[in-house]
């Protein structure tokens, strides 16, 4: 039988809220990281970077730019460069980034860090700083800046489990790494998706993974236009991610981490003109709502993975 110790690093300020005592422990490894400006981490600072780092692993090889709120992205973009990626994180939603955590996948250099300083931002991670990028992020009033020392892509396999405590038990699951590729989904629609539907498929699928469920992300050109989870079913996910979008969602697509089993998800993505979904499936409705995509011509991709985050 495996046997769990922990050692003790230090008492926090305090937990989730004030009320609540907290301690951090070390857990057999831990990321090499350098607080480069700024206090320590607390409590809710920890979760929040942890969310934003296991985003930022599914998009390594990339520039990608990823912000957090109560441990939930709340709007990620992909481009070749990090200030391209920045502009449509700010062009999806420019109200999220302000007091949020924020990761980068790229070293922030001086000219991209003047454009972030103009933020109210909480938290800076990226793998790099260049010195003038540093003296620049210093004018943002009670910022953090964590650089990560540890390559991103080695964090894909950094650790295998997670342990919650609970009145039934100790659980303790391994961690959800399981990889989307194009070979293990398919397209179960008469309508076959565009390639760049099909990337933007794929990058919104990633980020429902770390996303509360029943989550749901709409994507266009790989920035994500709205962000729903923690509601009690993903047809008010559904609506509610719509609503966030700044401009029209027409030609988006949506991902859920869970399986569509109603058709009203496909009504709703109807009504806003979206052009893609990509979903688990796996229901007794599958046929059902298979249909009704057939029906409004929407192109729909099964990946038969799900991605539930209680």
């Amino acid at each position: 039988m495996k046997s769990y110790t922990f050692e003790k690093i230090k008492d926090l300020k305090y937990g989730e809220n004030p009320h609540q005592k907290a301690e951090l422990y070390h857990y057999e490894k831990e990321i090499d990281k350098e607080i480069l400006l700024g206090g320590d981490l607390s409590y809710n600072d920890v979760l929040d970077c942890s969310t934003a780092l296991e985003v930022a692993v599914e998009f390594f090889d990339v520039a990608a730019a990823i912000v957090v709120h109560h441990s939930n992205p709340c709007a990620v973009a992909l481009s070749n460069d990090l200030s391209f990626a920045w502009d449509k994180v700010l062009d999806s939603d420019p109200i999220c980034p302000f007091e949020s955590v924020v990761a980068f996948t790229k070293k922030v250099d001086y000219e991209f860090a003047k454009k972030l300083k103009v933020l109210p931002l909480k938290i800076i991670i990226a793998p790099d700083f260049s010195q003038d990028a540093i003296n620049e992020l210093k004018q943002i009033e009670n910022v953090k800046i964590i650089k990560i020392n540890t390559p991103l892509n080695e964090l894909l396999n950094f650790y295998n489990e997670e342990i919650k405590i609970t009145p039934f038990g100790v659980l303790i699951q391994e961690k959800d790494k399981k990889e989307l590729t194009p070979d293990t989904f398919k397209v179960v629609t008469k309508k076959k998706p565009e390639q760049s539907e099909v990337e933007d498929m794929i990058f919104a699928f990633k980020i429902a993974k770390h996303v509360k469920s029943s989550a749901i992300v709409v994507a266009k050109d790989l920035r994500t236009l709205g962000i729903c989870g923690g509601q009690m079913n993903s047809a008010k996910s559904l609506e509610y991610a719509l609503s966030c979008v700044c401009d029209s969602p027409k030609g988006s697509v949506v991902a859920s981490d869970g399986i569509f089993s109603t058709v009203d998800n496909i009504e709703i993505a109807v009504q806003n003109r979206v052009s893609g979904i990509i979903q688990p499936a796996g229901s007794i409705k599958d046929k059902e709502v298979i249909s009704a995509a057939n029906k409004y011509e929407i192109a729909m991709i099964a990946t038969g993975i799900r991605h539930l985050k209680h």
